[in-house]
């Protein structure tokens, strides 16, 4: 099964690209990001016209989570235990649209998009804690061990110094903090691995360019979107691709594609 995941920052904005991609690929299962707009106004039409069923979840023309998937799609949730909500000081909160938990193929698979932060002074900096923390927590309630379980999207990480073109800009000071990087690498203390490092380890394989500044051009990205995989999928874990084509165009996200391939579980063929 090839599993992919993309903040493509507003599905109706770049739906063409997107189907085109999975077209392309052959990607079975993808996992999206920042699409921007409520169930009723996603594009499913032309997702289930190239074959993939749509489970979406977004409350306005922020935020936002997808899965589409040509092999099955089973058991949504649209949050997950314990996701903190958020709201500015003096107005009420609400719990945003940045996780849907979908079974796909034998995998469960969770699309998240975690708060950028904003500023380490800011509110949404703590938000952004907490929801790792909500997050690391329901992680470990699942059956871990015995389940093929992959937690993929925009982390709004860098986990280390090379997955940014300069860690002491102030600009990433929210996405390389000591507390972010605590807390995603809490997930190995549950058996949980980043499945894209262990195929492409290299320095300045980023996988998001701001528009601004030309970043894009003069290669000054981050890594920031990745795959966290069960034990038991880690097992099946083949090629994995981060398609920095897709960055280039009219219409480009400022994220690209992450593609990984997974064998058949051995587990679940009968002999």
């Amino acid at each position: 099964m090839r599993l992919a995941t993309w903040n493509v920052n507003s599905i109706r904005t770049r739906v063409d690209r997107v189907v085109a991609f999975l077209e392309r690929t052959g990607t079975d299962v993808l996992a999206m990001q920042e699409t921007k707009c409520r169930p009723d106004q996603f594009p499913v039409d032309l997702f289930e016209e190239a074959g993939y069923q749509v489970a979406a979840h977004g409350l306005d023309q922020w935020n936002g989570v997808a899965i589409a998937s040509r092999v099955g799609l089973s058991e949504v949730e649209t949050s997950f235990p314990g996701q903190p909500s958020f709201g500015k000081p003096g107005q009420e909160s609400t719990l945003e649209a940045r996780a849907i938990g979908a079974t796909c193929g034998g995998i469960r698979v969770w699309s998240v998009y975690v708060p950028n932060g904003r500023a380490l002074d800011d509110p949404h900096y703590a938000y952004k804690l907490s929801f790792l923390s909500a997050l690391n927590e329901a992680a470990g309630s699942w059956a871990v061990d015995d389940s093929s379980i992959a937690i993929v999207g925009d982390w709004n990480v860098a986990p280390f110094d090379t997955d940014t073109w300069d860690a002491s800009d102030p600009s990433v000071a929210t996405h390389v903090s000591h507390d972010v990087r605590e807390l995603f690498f809490a997930f190995q203390d549950l058996g949980y691995q980043e499945a894209t490092r262990l195929v492409i380890p290299e320095e300045g394989c980023y996988t998001f360019w701001e528009y601004q500044r030309l970043r894009f051009a003069k290669g000054e990205g981050m890594r920031l979107d990745y795959v966290l995989a069960s034990p038991r999928l880690l097992t099946r874990i083949g090629d994995v691709t981060i398609d920095r084509d897709e960055r280039k165009g009219a219409g480009a996200s400022d994220h690209v594609p992450v593609l990984v391939d997974f064998s058949d579980d051995p587990g679940s063929v009968e002999p």
